[in-house]
């Protein structure tokens, strides 16, 4: 018998991508690549916010801080009308840290917003012995620095808030072991805490904050910043929405030119911080 003929076997069709796959799956492509460039961006953004602006009023003590971290010594200073910038090498850290004095004069204390979103740090200084005399200017400036603070996108980092207690070795102490570093750092922030609820309570209550010690006695709608997550959102510094503060005692002796062993001892504190976390 003749053998029935083997079946040849048709050759598969070949699977045809319909257009509309293709551009999902381009699209697909282009997001993935777009959050890759967005997330090494941010990183390298961040890797380089090593700036630290020193904020605070007039005759606060801000210059002398900057000269005795940037150049080991303290000059004689005036009342500054520009910003004083300068780099801060330290020893194991690659880049070297930018630090800006802002002038504390009302109408160019607002400088510091420029730099914001650079900054990894924001030390803000008061004078501990004329904290209670100044309390509502030192209260409104803070406030302005509290309100910027908290309009930064939350794609951004937040920069970490230091208050210094300036100038603490002119407290007068009840006795001659007491830690007159932590007696200007209670002050301070007792007198801060008081007048920044002030403020709060006035605004909530539909009362302006102009009265309220703004130097500039311009017209200027109310600014936010205060808010808290404690009990009745009383202001505190620990509970404060806006990220970190830090308290430091801080004093710098001397005037033309100081032992350098003594100046960056009465900034450990501040000098410290530096190294660890800028």
């Amino acid at each position: 018998m003749d053998s029935e003929p083997t079946p040849v076997s048709k050759p598969e069709s070949p699977v045809l991508i319909s257009s509309q796959t293709l551009i999902l799956a381009s699209l697909f492509v282009a997001v993935i690549s777009v959050a890759i460039f967005i997330f090494v961006s941010r990183r390298k953004g961040q890797s380089k916010r090593n700036l630290l602006l020193l904020l605070g009023p007039s005759d606060s003590g801000k210059t002398s801080i900057f000269s005795s971290l940037v150049y080991g010594h303290v000059v004689q200073t005036n009342t500054s009308m520009q910003a004083n910038s300068s780099f801060l090498n330290i020893q194991g850290k690659r880049d070297p840290i930018q630090i800006v004095d802002v002038p504390g004069h009302p109408r160019l204390r607002d400088q510091f917003k420029d730099s914001l979103s650079s900054a990894k740090a924001l030390a803000f200084v008061v004078d501990a012995n004329t904290a209670s005399r100044n309390a509502a200017v030192i209260a409104e400036h803070l406030h302005s620095v509290l309100d910027a603070i908290m309009a930064i996108p939350p794609s951004q980092p937040l920069p970490t808030l230091l208050i210094l207690a300036h100038k603490c070795d002119l407290i007068k102490a009840s006795s001659s072991s007491a830690d007159t570093s932590a007696l200007a750092v209670t002050r301070v922030q007792t007198i801060l805490e008081r007048e920044l609820e002030r403020r709060r309570s006035s605004q909530s209550g539909g009362m302006g904050v102009e009265a309220l010690g703004d130097e500039n006695n311009d017209e200027k709608p109310n600014m936010g910043g205060l808010d808290c997550s404690g009990p009745g959102g009383t202001f505190r510094f620990e509970n404060w929405e806006g990220g970190e503060v830090v308290f430091l005692g801080t004093s710098v002796k001397g005037s033309e030119v100081a032992d350098e062993k003594s100046v960056k001892g009465s900034i450990a504190p501040l000098m410290d911080w530096i190294e660890e976390n800028i």
